[in-house]
């Protein structure tokens, strides 16, 4: 997985912190850091982050986001 945060968009809400803080590090009140290729076991909580966003500023290049908790069957 990669994924991109679109700066100029993001609003520092940090639900992505939140919800995925080995991948996303919110610094002050407005400098994100994140990790551009997360670890696998990260993946679950970087769509979970990516769905909450609320400007919609994280993109990834895994396509739609489903998840395991709503479909067992993804794994």
């Amino acid at each position: 997985m990669r994924l991109v945060v679109d700066l100029n968009r993001c609003q520092g809400y940090a639900q992505c912190a939140f919800l995925a803080p080995n991948v996303f590090e919110l610094h002050g009140e407005e400098a994100l850091l994140y990790d551009a290729a997360p670890a696998e076991t990260d993946h679950e909580r970087v769509w979970q982050a990516t769905a909450a966003c609320p400007v919609q500023a994280i993109t990834t290049d895994d396509g739609p986001y489903e998840s395991s908790f709503a479909n067992p069957e993804v794994q």
